[in-house]
């Protein structure tokens, strides 16, 4: 008789992305939050350099024809302009950044990968935004980028995972996909390195 329990396969991609980048993204969110970014203004000043890091990296996404052709309205969701709203708001000087996207040339899958990490993250942030409005910051003023979608937190990024799911990518494209997620994880966690 085999005891041995069996792990069930990861049958959607964004299973597989979730299992694979899952003790990262802990891992990445612990440190963001140890860092106390909404202890006060400053220090959310030090956060939002780290997402305007982040939004600058994934900007080609929000304008590829590609994509867009899977995500319809892809190019309104783009939070680059929002974060950078936020720092006028809050009279922060933009940090100007040198280097290309990291977006700017990767392939469909790696595309993906870093979509479901950005675009994931717009769950998180509505815990976020309450911290934000201890500040007296809101979706107006400050804290634009954590706003939530029309349609709704969790009605939307299930769409995102749907849309991820119905993609037919083969086995190594799916490979391919996680290594774009953790590029975007490992990118986030080199800003928030350098800024907070």
């Amino acid at each position: 008789m085999n005891t041995q329990t069996s792990i069930p396969a990861l049958s959607t991609l964004s299973m597989r992305l979730r299992a694979e980048t899952n003790t990262t993204h802990e891992r990445l969110d612990r440190s963001i939050m140890a860092a106390k970014p909404f202890d006060n203004i400053e220090n959310y000043g030090r956060f939002l350099r780290v997402q305007h890091g982040l939004h600058h990296h994934v900007a080609p996404l929000y304008r590829s024809a590609d994509l867009a052709a899977y995500f319809p309205g892809l190019n309104a969701r783009g939070r680059l302009n929002d974060v950078a709203h936020d720092m006028a708001d809050l009279d922060l000087p933009r940090h100007e950044i040198t280097a290309a996207p990291a977006t700017e040339i990767v392939d469909l899958p790696e595309a993906l990968g870093w979509l479901y990490v950005v675009e994931g993250s717009n769950l998180g942030a509505a815990f976020l935004l309450k911290y934000a409005r201890k500040m007296g910051l809101s979706e107006t003023h400050g804290a634009r980028h954590l706003a939530e979608p029309p349609e709704g937190r969790a009605p939307y990024w299930r769409a995102v995972k749907s849309t991820l799911d119905a993609i037919d990518l083969s086995s190594h494209e799916q490979t391919r996909a996680i290594k774009g997620a953790e590029a975007a994880f490992a990118a986030t966690r080199n800003l928030v390195q350098a800024h907070l």
